[in-house]
C-alpha cells in the first residue's frame, strides 16, 4: 500500500509527507495528528483521518494478547557491550526497540561505551552484534576515529570498513540535535536494503546543549517539552527501525543532599520516564568502572565491574 492510497492523501499531500521523512504506513501510524497538521499543514480532522487509516494499514495500534506480544518481542535482537558482567546486568546486552541510558561523572566510561557499541554493532548476531551499521549524533565533539582503530582490532574487524559504516553528524545546538534526529531516519531508509542496515543510534550527550542553552527556572518548562520531543522522536527511530538507541547522560550535584550519593542525571523525570533502561556509571581504581542498572521494566537493581581497556570495554 502506497501513502496515496490513504483517504486524504493526495500526490501534493503525499510528497510534503515524504519530504518531512514520513516515507511508510508505519512512520505516519505513530505520528501525532498536531504533528501531521504542523507537517503538512492540513485540518486536524483529516490528520486524524490519514493517522487511524494508517494505523489499520499496518495493523498496529490496536488491542494484543499477550502472546502475539511475546512472540514480536522474540524479534528483538541483543547487543553486546564487550563485557559479559555489563551484558548479563542488561539481561544479554542492550535491547533493540528500547532506549539505554547510561549516565555519569567525566571519565566514567560513557563515551568510550558508544565508540565500543558502533564497533560491535558491526558483529554477526552470533558474535554478540547486530550486521548493522551505527548514527551517532556528537554534541560535544568526543568521537574519535583513531579510538575506534584500536576497538576494532580488539574484535578482530578491519577498521576502514568499520569506520565506513559509522555515520556521525556534529550537533552545534539543540535545534540542530533535534533535526539530526529526522536526518537519521532518511539515511536509515536509504541504507534499509544494503548489506548494513542502521541498527544503533547513539545520542552522546543528549542533554548538553539544552542544560547550556536553557538556563534559569523559567525556561525549564520549554526545555523539558523539547527534551520529551526529541527523546520520543528517537525512541520512535528505534521502533521503525528494530535498532538499539543509546544515549549517555551528564550529571548534577545536588548541595542540598546530606545522605547518599548527591549525583543526579540531567533532565529530571522527563528522561527518567523515557529511557527503557538506565545505568549510573561510577569510576573505580585505574580502569575499572562500576556500572549500576537503576531502571528496567523488567530487571532488577544490580552492579556490575567492567574495565576500559586500550582495546576497548572487557571485563
Amino acid at each position: 500500500m502506497e501513502l496515496e492510497d490513504l483517504p486524504g492523501v493526495g500526490p501534493a499531500i503525499a510528497e510534503k509527507l515524504r519530504e518531512a521523512g514520513l516515507n511508510s504506513l508505519e512512520a505516519i501510524a505513530v505520528t501525532s495528528p498536531a504533528e501531521l497538521v504542523a507537517t503538512v499543514e492540513i485540518g486536524e480532522a483529516t490528520a486524524a483521518k490519514i493517522i487511524n487509516a494508517a494505523r489499520e494499514a499496518a495493523d498496529i495500534g490496536g488491542f494484543e494478547t499477550g502472546d502475539k506480544i511475546l512472540e514480536r518481542r522474540e524479534s528483538i535482537g541483543k547487543l553486546t557491550t564487550g563485557s559479559k558482567a555489563l551484558d548479563a546486568l542488561l539481561g544479554g546486552g542492550l535491547e533493540t526497540r528500547a532506549m539505554t541510558e547510561f549516565y555519569g561523572e567525566f571519565g566514567s566510561g560513557k563515551t568510550q561505551i558508544a565508540h565500543q557499541l558502533v564497533v560491535n554493532v558491526q558483529l554477526a548476531p552470533e558474535e554478540g552484534g547486530l550486521s548493522g551499521s551505527a548514527i551517532m549524533i556528537d554534541t560535544e565533539n568526543t568521537f574519535r576515529p583513531e579510538r575506534i582503530k584500536d576497538m576494532a582490532e580488539g574484535v578482530g574487524l578491519d577498521f576502514t570498513e568499520v569506520l565506513k559504516n559509522v555515520h556521525v553528524a556534529r550537533a552545534y545546538n539543540s535545534n540542530h540535535q533535534i533535526l539530526l534526529v529526522d536526518k537519521a531516519q532518511e539515511l536509515a531508509d536509504e541504507l534499509k536494503e544494503t548489506e548494513k542496515p542502521v541498527r544503533l543510534l547513539i545520542i552522546d550527550s543528549a542533554t548538553a546543549h539544552f542544560r547550556s542553552e536553557y538556563v534559569g527556572r523559567g525556561t525549564l518548562s520549554e526545555r523539558q517539552q523539547k527534551i520529551n520531543k526529541h527523546l520520543h522522536d528517537a525512541l520512535r527511530f528505534g521502533d521503525l527501525n528494530n535498532a538499539v538507541v543509546m544515549i549517555t547522560n551528564q550529571v548534577q550535584v545536588r548541595p542540598d543532599a546530606f545522605f547518599g550519593d548527591p549525583t543526579r542525571p540531567i533532565g529530571g523525570h522527563i528522561v527518567g520516564h523515557t529511557a527503557t533502561f538506565r545505568i549510573y556509571l561510577r569510576k573505580s581504581k585505574g580502569e575499572k568502572r562500576i556500572a549500576r542498572l537503576v531502571d528496567s521494566p523488567n530487571l532488577p537493581e544490580a552492579e556490575a565491574v567492567f574495565s576500559v581497556t586500550k582495546s576497548g570495554i572487557r571485563d
